[in-house]
This record gives C-alpha cells, sequence and structure tokens, in this order.
C-alpha cells in the first residue's frame, strides 16, 4: 500500500481522536464545478486502498454500493455545512436508520473522519488528504480499533463514500454495507403496535438463519450543534424482542418457546413481526445470519420501521 504520510497532513483527525484543528495559511483553495469528478476520482482510490488492505487480511474484495454513496454523501454535506464531525446528522438519525429510510434494508458500519482546515482543493492534494484520513482509521489499534474493524469486517460485501468539501471544512464518510439477505418489501411508516410478517431469503443457501431480532427506540430529535461536536460512538438500542427458527416437534428454547420464524432448507423465512410498544418509536429489524453453526452470528439487516 502507498505511503501517504507527510508532515503537513498534522492537521488531519478522525473520531478516534478529536482535537482543536490549527489553521494553516497560504491555502490553496478554490472550490470549482469539477469537483463531484474529483470525489468519483478519489471513491476509486479509497475503495483501492481499501481492497488492498482486505486482502492483506485475505479477506474478499468489496464493490461500491450507489445508495450507501448517496446516503454517505448527504451525511457529510451535512457535517461540513454544518461544522461538525459525528454518526449523528442534524435530523437525529443514526446511520442504519439513513441508510433503510433511504431505501435500503442491509446491515451498515460507518466511519467518519474529517479535516477542518484544508490545503488545498487541487485534485491531488485531496487524493491525499481523503487517503491519509483513511490509513488513520485503518492503523488503529486495540482496543480503540472500532474504524478498523469495520474496515476489515469479514461480512461486508459493499461500500459506499461520502465526501464534501464547504471551505476549508473536509469530511470523509465511509459506509460498509453487508448484503447477505433479500427482503419482501414492508411498509415501513405504520402505526405503532402494527403486525406484519417479514419474508426473505438468504442469497447463501448453505447460510444459517439465527434469529431475527426487533429493536425499539423512540423518535429522533434534532439535536444541538453543541452536540454534535462531542465524540460519541453509535449502536443499535437496548430494548428488543428476539424471535427464533422453529424447532422440530418435541423441542423447546430454553425460555420454553418452540420457535416462531419458518425457516425452508431453500434458505427462504418467514416469521411474524409484532411492533410491541405502543408509543411512537423506530423499530430496526436484524436478521442475525451464520455462516456455520461453529460461527457467531452477524447482522445481515437493518431495516428500519417508523411508528407514529
Amino acid at each position: 500500500m502507498k505511503n501517504y504520510f507527510v508532515d503537513r497532513r498534522q492537521f488531519l483527525v478522525n473520531l478516534s481522536g478529536l482535537a482543536s484543528w490549527p489553521i494553516f495559511r497560504d491555502l490553496t483553495f478554490d472550490q470549482s464545478d469539477d469537483l463531484p469528478k474529483k470525489f468519483d476520482e478519489i471513491r476509486a482510490n479509497l475503495l483501492q486502498l481499501i481492497n488492498e488492505e482486505r486482502d492483506v487480511a485475505k479477506l474478499g474484495t468489496l464493490e461500491i454500493d450507489e445508495l450507501a454513496t448517496k446516503v454517505a454523501t448527504h451525511h457529510a454535506e451535512d457535517m461540513a455545512s454544518g461544522e461538525f464531525a459525528s454518526h449523528w446528522g442534524r435530523d437525529g438519525l443514526k446511520p442504519y436508520q439513513r441508510y433503510s429510510f433511504a431505501g435500503g434494508y442491509h446491515a451498515t458500519q460507518e466511519n467518519v473522519s474529517a479535516a477542518d482546515s484544508t490545503w488545498s482543493s487541487k485534485f491531488e492534494d485531496l487524493k491525499q488528504d481523503t487517503a491519509y484520513l483513511h490509513v488513520r482509521l485503518y492503523q488503529e489499534t486495540p482496543p480503540n480499533d472500532g474504524h478498523r474493524k469495520a474496515i476489515l469486517g469479514t461480512q461486508h460485501t459493499h461500500v459506499g463514500f461520502g465526501l464534501a468539501l464547504n471551505k476549508l471544512r473536509l469530511r470523509m464518510v465511509e459506509l460498509f454495507v453487508s448484503k447477505h439477505v433479500k427482503l419482501e418489501p414492508v411498509a415501513q411508516f405504520v402505526k405503532p403496535g402494527a403486525e406484519f410478517y417479514l419474508a426473505g431469503r438468504l442469497l447463501k443457501s448453505s447460510y444459517l438463519l439465527n434469529a431475527i431480532e426487533v429493536f425499539y427506540e423512540p423518535l429522533p430529535t434534532p439535536p444541538e450543534l453543541s452536540w454534535l461536536r462531542q465524540r460519541r460512538s453509535y449502536g443499535l438500542p437496548d430494548e428488543s424482542k428476539l424471535l427464533k427458527p422453529i424447532l422440530p416437534p418435541g423441542y423447546l428454547y430454553p425460555d420454553r418457546v418452540p420457535g416462531v420464524i419458518e425457516v425452508e432448507s431453500s434458505g427462504k423465512f418467514r416469521a411474524p413481526v409484532r411492533l410491541f410498544e405502543n408509543t411512537p418509536g423506530i423499530y430496526t429489524i436484524v436478521c442475525w445470519v451464520k455462516r456455520n453453526r461453529d460461527e457467531k452470528p452477524f447482522p445481515a439487516t437493518e431495516l428500519c420501521i417508523r411508528a407514529e
């Protein structure tokens, strides 16, 4: 992998260690109309970097996900214009909520990186700056290596890149996507307490559907900018209900239930879902999938439903 480290990039930071951003003089800054073209080439460079890193780790290569790129770009622009760096947007939505309400349902992981005093908007400088922002994430070490783990996530199949430049503010979003399940369409705007069936199939019939978990959290509210400018991680909410595959006759799970998910040998499945709270909120439906019986399950979907 190419070495992108130069002393003048010391102003670059990422969410694993936000700090004050010094202002440098003698800048070369011309935010021209060809910026989208520059960003397309930079996305190709970032994809190459990530696939080189994954190849070293003997992991599968990623492909570009256009929806993830669109969602990540909108978030990058929101952060650049709002002068903040966060996994939350000014509308209060988290990464998986943004992706799902934009039309996706696959599970995602987001990395965010930022610089507030860019040297130049020239293509080669932006290419170097974004590469440096990414490499800082990749070179994290345990236990503070969440961004590196996202880059090297074994379950990821696709990625989208969001880039934005507003005056001196550069924002970069990497949105990793795991495509292992195809879901049938369901309504995403319903009333509290709604009931429906979730149906779909595993894209690889050799994979196993371990469980379906329905998470609940209150409706988001737009946060203050001061809140968005504080470093914090994100995750799924604590409140959830777990649905399990139907066991053979005569067998029960430890909680004395036989399971409710119908699963076929072809990978097709169907499960009854009830939005269990009577108050407005966002439900996130996660299909937990295993490659084989010995591996830990990973999230393959994050389908969000707004109930109010």
